[in-house]
Protein backbone atom coordinates (compact mmCIF):
# COMPACT_ATOMS: atom_id res chain seq x y z
CA UNK A 1 0.00 0.00 0.00
CA UNK A 2 3.08 2.34 1.10
CA UNK A 3 4.67 2.05 -2.09
CA UNK A 4 1.63 2.47 -4.44
CA UNK A 5 1.17 5.85 -2.80
CA UNK A 6 4.21 6.63 -3.28
CA UNK A 7 4.79 5.79 -6.73
CA UNK A 8 1.62 7.76 -7.03
CA UNK A 9 2.94 10.92 -5.74
CA UNK A 10 5.74 10.67 -8.31
CA UNK A 11 4.28 11.80 -11.15
CA UNK A 12 5.07 7.99 -12.58
CA UNK A 13 1.89 7.36 -15.07
CA UNK A 14 0.36 4.11 -16.12
CA UNK A 15 0.21 5.02 -19.72
CA UNK A 16 3.45 2.47 -20.74
CA UNK A 17 6.23 4.16 -23.56
CA UNK A 18 4.89 6.74 -25.86
CA UNK A 19 6.34 6.73 -29.58
CA UNK A 20 8.10 10.47 -29.58
CA UNK A 21 8.94 10.26 -33.43
CA UNK A 22 12.47 8.82 -34.99
CA UNK A 23 16.04 7.18 -33.65
CA UNK A 24 18.67 9.49 -33.57
CA UNK A 25 20.54 9.70 -37.13
CA UNK A 26 23.57 10.49 -38.46
CA UNK A 27 25.57 10.02 -35.23
CA UNK A 28 28.48 8.00 -35.01
CA UNK A 29 28.07 4.68 -32.83
CA UNK A 30 30.46 5.28 -29.27
CA UNK A 31 33.61 3.52 -29.45
CA UNK A 32 33.18 2.93 -33.38
CA UNK A 33 37.00 3.24 -35.17
CA UNK A 34 35.84 3.61 -38.68
CA UNK A 35 36.10 6.27 -40.82
CA UNK A 36 33.47 8.93 -41.25
CA UNK A 37 32.35 11.91 -43.72
CA UNK A 38 30.14 14.74 -43.43
CA UNK A 39 27.95 15.61 -46.44
CA UNK A 40 25.65 18.66 -46.68
CA UNK A 41 21.91 18.10 -47.95
CA UNK A 42 19.20 20.21 -47.99
CA UNK A 43 16.16 19.36 -45.98
CA UNK A 44 12.74 21.34 -45.81
CA UNK A 45 14.57 23.52 -42.79
CA UNK A 46 18.10 24.61 -44.65
CA UNK A 47 21.54 22.56 -45.16
CA UNK A 48 21.93 19.71 -42.64
CA UNK A 49 24.93 17.41 -42.54
CA UNK A 50 24.58 13.80 -42.78
CA UNK A 51 27.25 11.46 -41.99
CA UNK A 52 28.68 8.34 -44.13
CA UNK A 53 30.94 5.90 -42.99
CA UNK A 54 33.84 5.46 -45.61
CA UNK A 55 36.73 3.10 -45.60
CA UNK A 56 39.15 5.44 -44.97
CA UNK A 57 39.41 9.23 -44.13
CA UNK A 58 37.52 11.12 -46.90
CA UNK A 59 39.98 14.10 -48.36
CA UNK A 60 37.56 16.82 -50.05
CA UNK A 61 37.88 15.42 -53.07
CA UNK A 62 36.37 12.51 -52.11
CA UNK A 63 33.80 14.23 -49.96
CA UNK A 64 33.04 16.09 -53.07
CA UNK A 65 32.76 13.33 -55.26
CA UNK A 66 30.28 11.53 -52.69
CA UNK A 67 27.98 14.66 -52.72
CA UNK A 68 27.47 14.75 -56.77
CA UNK A 69 25.97 11.91 -56.17
CA UNK A 70 23.22 12.88 -54.20
CA UNK A 71 21.56 11.49 -50.85
CA UNK A 72 21.59 7.76 -50.62
CA UNK A 73 18.11 6.27 -50.43
CA UNK A 74 18.30 6.70 -46.50
CA UNK A 75 18.92 10.26 -46.59
CA UNK A 76 16.06 10.52 -49.53
CA UNK A 77 13.53 9.04 -47.20
CA UNK A 78 14.43 11.70 -44.50
CA UNK A 79 13.50 14.36 -47.49
CA UNK A 80 16.92 14.92 -47.67
CA UNK A 81 17.36 16.35 -51.73
CA UNK A 82 20.58 18.73 -53.48
CA UNK A 83 20.19 21.67 -54.85
CA UNK A 84 23.87 21.50 -56.61
CA UNK A 85 23.02 21.24 -60.25
CA UNK A 86 24.36 18.86 -62.87
CA UNK A 87 28.15 20.67 -63.51
CA UNK A 88 29.57 20.31 -66.26
CA UNK A 89 33.38 19.74 -65.84
CA UNK A 90 35.44 18.68 -63.07
CA UNK A 91 34.73 20.28 -60.00
CA UNK A 92 38.50 20.09 -57.79
CA UNK A 93 39.35 20.69 -54.57
CA UNK A 94 43.30 20.21 -53.18
CA UNK A 95 44.24 20.60 -49.92
CA UNK A 96 46.96 23.36 -49.44
CA UNK A 97 48.66 25.04 -46.32
CA UNK A 98 45.67 23.98 -43.95
CA UNK A 99 43.07 24.90 -46.40
CA UNK A 100 40.76 23.82 -49.45
CA UNK A 101 41.62 25.22 -53.02
CA UNK A 102 38.51 24.33 -54.58
CA UNK A 103 38.11 24.93 -58.20
CA UNK A 104 34.81 25.50 -59.84
CA UNK A 105 34.50 24.19 -63.64
CA UNK A 106 32.00 27.01 -63.86
CA UNK A 107 30.49 30.46 -62.85
CA UNK A 108 29.42 29.88 -59.08
CA UNK A 109 25.73 31.16 -60.82
CA UNK A 110 25.52 28.37 -62.06
CA UNK A 111 26.13 25.98 -58.90
CA UNK A 112 23.29 27.26 -57.27
CA UNK A 113 20.54 25.23 -58.18
CA UNK A 114 16.86 26.47 -57.23
CA UNK A 115 17.13 27.41 -53.62
CA UNK A 116 20.65 29.13 -53.76
CA UNK A 117 22.26 26.49 -51.55
CA UNK A 118 24.05 24.21 -54.13
CA UNK A 119 27.26 26.18 -53.32
CA UNK A 120 26.92 26.03 -49.81
CA UNK A 121 26.90 22.31 -49.95
CA UNK A 122 30.03 21.92 -51.90
CA UNK A 123 31.96 24.17 -49.57
CA UNK A 124 30.69 22.86 -46.44
CA UNK A 125 31.62 19.32 -47.71
CA UNK A 126 34.82 20.42 -48.56
CA UNK A 127 35.49 22.14 -45.63
CA UNK A 128 34.58 19.10 -43.23
CA UNK A 129 36.77 16.53 -44.95
CA UNK A 130 40.02 15.64 -43.94
CA UNK A 131 42.16 18.64 -43.94
CA UNK A 132 46.17 18.78 -42.59
CA UNK A 133 47.04 21.10 -39.53
CA UNK A 134 44.10 19.79 -37.21
CA UNK A 135 41.99 22.45 -38.16
CA UNK A 136 38.60 22.14 -37.20
CA UNK A 137 36.19 22.59 -39.95
CA UNK A 138 34.87 25.96 -39.15
CA UNK A 139 38.42 26.99 -38.53
CA UNK A 140 39.47 25.39 -42.53
CA UNK A 141 39.18 28.35 -45.40
CA UNK A 142 38.28 27.56 -48.54
CA UNK A 143 39.75 29.48 -51.44
CA UNK A 144 37.10 29.22 -54.11
CA UNK A 145 38.74 29.99 -57.97
CA UNK A 146 35.77 30.62 -59.68
CA UNK A 147 35.91 30.33 -63.84
CA UNK A 148 36.32 34.01 -65.35
CA UNK A 149 37.99 35.56 -62.19
CA UNK A 150 41.81 35.99 -61.23
CA UNK A 151 42.02 35.88 -57.68
CA UNK A 152 40.01 33.35 -55.27
CA UNK A 153 37.68 34.29 -52.88
CA UNK A 154 37.86 32.66 -49.08
CA UNK A 155 35.13 31.74 -47.38
CA UNK A 156 34.66 29.36 -44.16
CA UNK A 157 31.59 26.72 -43.63
CA UNK A 158 30.62 27.51 -39.64
CA UNK A 159 29.02 25.08 -37.26
CA UNK A 160 25.35 25.51 -38.48
CA UNK A 161 26.61 25.57 -42.15
CA UNK A 162 26.36 28.96 -43.03
CA UNK A 163 29.15 30.25 -45.79
CA UNK A 164 30.66 33.09 -44.63
CA UNK A 165 33.21 35.09 -46.19
CA UNK A 166 36.84 36.03 -44.68
CA UNK A 167 38.20 39.18 -44.70
CA UNK A 168 42.06 38.23 -44.51
CA UNK A 169 42.81 34.37 -44.70
CA UNK A 170 44.07 32.70 -40.99
CA UNK A 171 47.87 32.86 -41.52
CA UNK A 172 49.97 29.51 -41.45
CA UNK A 173 51.47 28.45 -38.64
CA UNK A 174 54.36 29.79 -37.96
CA UNK A 175 53.52 32.70 -39.99
CA UNK A 176 54.28 36.54 -38.00
CA UNK A 177 51.76 38.55 -39.58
Amino acid sequence: MVLGVLSAGCGVGSTGPVRAGAPASGLREPGSAGHFVQLYFVSPYGIQAVTRETDTSATPQQALDLLLKGPDAAERARGLITEVPPIHGRLLARVADGAVDLRLPVPVAQTTGGGGLGLSQIICTAANARVADGRQPPDVDVRVYEEGYDAPWTVRCNAAGNVVPVSEPTPKRGSTR
